[in-house]
């Protein structure tokens, strides 16, 4: 018996790499490659009878990445498997392709034998993420977990809310009639308090927890 896989990958040496390994295994077949998610959700449009085993996808890619890929087939058929195989280890990107309900995540620099692995559990009903990935999720949930739970004084709300409002040091401490040193402390203390690492990470921060929309009410 051979499993039907659909691979979608806009990399050509990394596409053809995978070709070899299915054609020397002799358990696979392969109903489509594709550069993009368009031509694989177009692809499983017209041919809404065949029967697919696996698509393995990309998550970067033109027209139409991974993630909405993912999404679009999860939507129409939620019982058709999907593994991700990507370069990324961006801990959102992780984030949001887990919550699509994808069934499995290897990176591209996996060995064959995990790959093959990862195949192999999904096919047969299970998920499959690959140690790295798996770690990176979990140190990002609880990363987000201990900043959710943080507790930030109504002066750092202050500080934090005019810095996401583009407030310049200067102008923070004449609004909120301290000295600039000490607004450059709170500024110093937040990122270190929210292990972030700028002030674009403290912006989004003040935005997750609408500290803008306390102010400007």
């Amino acid at each position: 018996m051979k499993y039907n896989l659909i691979i979608a990958d806009d990399h050509k040496m990394f596409l053809d790499g995978l070709l070899c390994i299915f054609n020397s295994e002799g358990a696979y077949h392969i109903l489509l490659t594709a550069k993009n998610g368009a031509q694989v959700a177009k692809y499983i449009d017209i041919n809404s009878d065949q029967q697919i085993d696996l698509v393995i996808t990309d998550i970067t890619m033109p027209e139409m990445d991974g993630i909405a890929l993912t999404k679009i087939l999860k939507k129409k058929d939620s019982n058709l498997k999907i593994l991700a195989v990507s370069m990324h280890t961006n801990p959102d990107m992780i984030d949001t392709l887990i919550e699509s309900d994808v069934d499995g995540y290897v990176p591209k620099n996996a060995e064959k034998e995990e790959l093959l692995k990862a195949i192999e559990t999904i096919i047969k009903g299970d998920k499959y993420f690959s140690r790295e990935i798996t770690e990176i999720y979990m140190e990002n949930k609880f990363s987000k977990k201990k900043k959710e739970n943080i507790k930030l004084t109504q002066r750092e709300i202050d500080v934090i809310t005019l810095i996401a409002k583009e407030f310049t040091t200067l102008e923070i401490a004449d609004r909120l009639f301290l000295s600039k040193h000490t607004i450059e402390s709170y500024r110093k203390n937040l990122i270190a308090k929210l292990g972030v690492r700028n002030l674009a990470g403290l912006t989004k921060y003040a935005i997750k927890m609408k500290y803008l929309d306390l102010m400007d009410s």
